[in-house]
């Protein structure tokens, strides 16, 4: 058994219909972002976000802009890994407010408010990433971060197609360098784009009213090589089409098969296992030491995210025919519930 190979889109291609339905010309992947996410219509079924992952030295960085139709909802949030200091800040704006997301994936956006500014600025081949909360964890947070898009890297762009109405468009992308600086309160951390990266992870879709995913992802300096892993599960699964990749100095290897997600619900800090479902293509484990966990609860949104941070270890088959051996490598893992 293998599965089959996916289609790979190479021109500027509508997500969307003029009714608001699939375009079965999006199903596929591209190694740059051509797809244009021209959403209408399905009423309170929209989900859009913006979510930035910085893997700094010292501690891991997050910030995301998100609009579920009915809500708008901004978080951000940081673990330091010596001390284990973890504190997340969300706000929820319900009906959105003025928020508008942007239809590509490199567009900028910016949300506003007493408590929380987010500023994503996309400008030649830069995103900058400006963030500021008066009181985070009794402190005041500061970020300016500038995220370099490297214009002849591969980035991972797919379309799930579940069905004509529903469907989700996910940019991942990877080991994108870094520089700038994260200050909260007295604590000052900067970052250093040849040893740090950040992820993008762009969502735009119409979604059914429950779904259950996995997500993995790394983007690390190993060994002298930017590599990234990209692993999804559950959300996919039968659709035909994967977010399974990895990427190697700016190079992508698209997995076409499904992977299987091994971790134990009762003890999520217990070690993960993750595989190809048919082949020995990607075998990893993922060893956590620490749990954020993050539950909405408001009627109709419930959410549950267990996110584990950790270390890979194991080995992926490139398209080269190299194997890639991963050692201790620094990423996280999740498993996230939702009822939206």
């Amino acid at each position: 058994m293998k599965q089959h190979a996916e289609k790979e889109i190479l021109q500027t291609t509508l997500l969307c219909d003029k009714k608001g339905n699939l375009n079965p010309a999006a199903i596929g992947f591209a190694r740059k972002p051509l797809i244009n996410s021209n959403l209408s219509g399905h009423i309170m079924r929209k989900k859009k976000w913006n979510y930035w992952c910085v893997y700094g030295d010292e501690i891991l960085f997050s910030a995301t802009i998100s609009h579920l139709d009915y809500a708008a909802v901004c978080f951000v949030y940081f673990l330091e890994y010596e001390t284990q200091r973890y504190f997340e800040k969300t706000i929820t704006i319900p009906l959105g407010g003025k928020l508008k997301m942007p239809t590509q994936v490199l567009e900028s956006v910016t949300f506003k408010n007493s408590e929380m500014m987010i500023d994503m600025t996309y400008i030649q081949n830069e995103t900058h990433l400006s963030v500021s909360i008066p009181n985070f964890d009794g402190d005041l947070l500061r970020a300016k971060l500038i995220i370099q898009h490297p214009p002849t890297d591969e980035t991972l762009n797919v379309v799930i197609p579940w069905n004509r109405k529903t469907f989700q468009f996910t940019g991942k992308h990877h080991t994108l360098p870094t520089s700038g600086v994260v200050t909260i309160g007295t604590r000052r951390y900067t970052f250093s784009p040849e040893e740090n990266f950040a992820v993008l992870d762009y969502g735009r879709g119409i979604w059914p009213r429950e779904a259950t995913w996995n997500w993995g992802m790394a983007s690390q300096r190993v060994r002298g090589r930017r590599i990234g892993l990209n692993l999804g599960g559950k959300w996919t699964d039968g659709t035909g089409m994967t977010e399974n990749a990895v990427f190697v100095d700016g190079k992508m290897t698209k997995i076409h098969e499904d992977l299987l997600f091994h971790y134990d619900q009762e003890d999520y800090m217990q070690r993960w296992k993750v595989k190809t479902k048919f082949s020995n293509q990607v075998s990893l484990t993922f060893s956590p030491f620490f749990e954020r966990v993050s539950t909405t609860n408001a009627g109709l949104v419930k959410s549950e995210v267990h996110q584990m941070f950790g270390y890979y270890d194991g080995s992926v088959l490139l398209d080269n025919g190299e194997t890639l051996i991963i050692r201790q490598m620094l990423g996280c893992i999740e498993e996230h519930r939702a009822k939206w």
